[in-house]
């Protein structure tokens, strides 16, 4: 039986076939055939709406399974952690990955579209692993964000990178070795 994954991208122009992408690629050749990597291509990519995005990932839970491993990517990530906070999906889920995401709220990144909330923790079902990547010299989204987060997300792993980028460098090596651990 192969393990759903679901990576949700970031944001920008062409962020879908020109960034990400790349990232879906070391995702997928790290985790191999027993695992069933999907890639939507979320709407309005250039300038991401909350309400939009968010009831993309709502059709997205619709079709998962128990234990469904998550991977956002920078605004996707953070669009994805909200989303979870205020509607969890019905399936039992087996982890969530966000890689670069910016925090939204006090310390980090102010928003008209996404409110900032501290909550995650009590938001979040209990049992589900949490991981958290960023690279230390991250020039887009700095790297105060994870440890933002991670005030949040008490039980949240994570994982500060060297001598990489926004991209973690297009190699997902981590993630992968992660998500193996975790989902057997």
């Amino acid at each position: 039986m192969t393990q759903q994954v679901v990576f949700i991208q970031g944001a920008g122009e062409g962020a879908h076939d020109r960034w990400d992408d790349k990232l879906v690629s070391s995702l997928e050749r790290e985790l191999g055939d027993s695992y069933a990597l999907r890639y939507p291509r979320m709407p309005t990519e250039a300038i991401p709406k909350y309400s939009t995005w968010k009831d993309s990932l709502l059709g997205e839970f619709n079709s998962l399974g128990d234990g469904a491993l998550l991977v956002g990517h920078s605004v996707g990530g953070t669009i994805l952690l909200h989303t979870l906070a205020e509607q969890p999906p019905l399936p039992k889920l087996g982890g969530v990955f966000l890689i670069s995401a910016p925090f939204i709220g006090e310390g980090g990144w102010p928003s008209d579209d996404i409110r900032a909330r501290t909550d995650f923790s009590d938001r979040l079902p209990l049992g589900v692993p949490v991981f958290l990547y960023h690279a230390i010299d991250d020039d887009s989204v700095p790297v105060a964000h994870v440890y933002l987060y991670s005030h949040t997300l008490a039980r949240a792993v994570v994982r500060t990178i060297e001598h990489s980028d926004h991209q973690l460098n297009n190699d997902l090596s981590l993630v992968a070795r992660d998500i193996r651990r975790i989902s057997g």
